[in-house]
């Protein structure tokens, strides 16, 4: 007895189609460009949920930069002080303090700075 495949094939398309929703032209309607479109954009999507990691860091050493230089010390010596009065605080909740409580991170700005001058 042989096997018909009709059905398996036909939940495989509706499934491909259905992720390509989005797509322009003959790629959300086509089965064939549509796996390869949606192949392709599987293969961004991996790849940008990693960038975003990288992305982030960079926002945060933005905030923190600029928050620092407010305070009248660049970056890297902010981050140098920190280092070397042995405060371990990670950039993202620098970040955070930054923006959400100026108060308790110009304290640690001055921290620093004891740190870099003397």
């Amino acid at each position: 007895m042989r096997i018909k495949r009709g059905v398996t094939s036909h939940h495989r398309h509706k499934k491909v189609l259905a992720m390509t929703k989005g797509h322009k032209a003959t790629r959300h309607s086509l089965y064939q460009r549509a796996k390869e479109s949606m192949l392709h954009a599987l293969s961004y999507a991996y790849a940008h949920r990693r960038d975003r990691k990288g992305d982030m860091r960079r926002l945060w050493i933005l905030r923190v930069s600029a928050a620092s230089r407010a305070q009248g010390l660049s970056y890297g010596q902010f981050i140098y002080g920190l280092k070397q009065a042995g405060v371990t605080v990670n950039r993202k909740i620098l970040a955070d303090m930054a923006v959400r409580e100026p108060e308790d991170f110009a304290n640690l700005v001055t921290i620093a700075k004891g740190k870099v001058e003397g």
